[in-house]
Parts: C-alpha cells; structure tokens; sequence
C-alpha cells in the first residue's frame, strides 16, 4: 500500500503505479450473491451445469461485480492521511476487456493520473486495472474518481 501523508504529497506522485494488491479468489457464491444482489440470473454467471457447454467452459463473474471489486482493492492500495474524508465521485472509460472465470484468482493495480484542485478539495483520477491470474488481458480497467476532503 502507497499511504501519503497529506493531499501534497499525493499531488507530487502523479505518474506512480500502486500495486499489485494481494490474489483474491472470485466464488460461485459470490457470483451468486451478486446475481441476487442485481437481479441479474443470466445463465452464463448462474447456472454452472449449462455454462459448462459454454465458450468460457464453465461460469464467469458479472462485469458489474468485477467492478464492484474495486473500493476493497483500492482499499489495499492507496491511503491519504490528514484529511476529512473521501468520496467517490464516478468512473470514467470502464471497459471489460476479458471475462472472469469463477474459481479465478484476482488482483488490481493502480495509476494516479490525475489530481486537481476543486472548490471542495482535490479531485483525483487512478487508472486501475483487474486482472486475472495467468491472462494477458485485464478483466477490468476504469478511471476512478474520488473527491479528498481536506481537513
């Protein structure tokens, strides 16, 4: 993890890359949980029989859930210190370049890309990237944007 000790400080690192955080392992239970979450019971995330005879040989992760992995992974990444708070303020250019198999093991990196000065304190944007063990392509990348607080 990257821990800056103020919004200088951060400001002064555009250009770094985080990471990676540790692997992490995407369940079917998850999958399911999510599908619950978002009423989404597409066959391909749900139904591990059918999803067998499938492209992908088996279940894969919803993209959204791929996505929502995101603040635990950030979490694990970054921390700035001295200030109020952080708020998510969006995404930009999420894309979903390569599914995730269940039974996968994930892990995410990050860019700081951005941080300029707004009324409400410094908007930053960190490029991040999921991928999946043993795959070229990501799994996911966004633009992660989040409004930091100062004290």
């Amino acid at each position: 993890m990257r821990t800056f000790a103020n919004l200088q400080e951060l400001k002064a690192s555009v250009g770094e890359t985080f990471g990676p955080t540790e692997w992490r392992t995407v369940t079917q239970d998850q999958v399911n949980l999510f599908a619950d979450a978002t009423d989404d019971h597409q066959w391909i995330h749900v139904d591990v029989d059918k999803a067998k005879a499938s492209p992908f040989g088996g279940t894969i992760a919803h993209g959204y859930l791929s996505l929502s992995l995101l603040p635990s992974f950030l979490g694990e990444l970054v921390e700035v210190k001295s200030i109020a708070m952080a708020v998510n303020f969006g995404l930009n250019k999420v894309r979903f370049p390569k599914p995730i198999p269940v039974g996968s093991r994930v892990r995410a990196t990050a860019e700081l890309a951005d941080v300029k000065g707004s009324p409400a304190g410094q908007l930053t944007t960190l490029k991040v990237s999921i991928e999946v063990e043993g795959e070229r392509r990501p799994a996911c990348t966004a633009e992660v944007l989040f409004l930091y607080v100062p004290e």
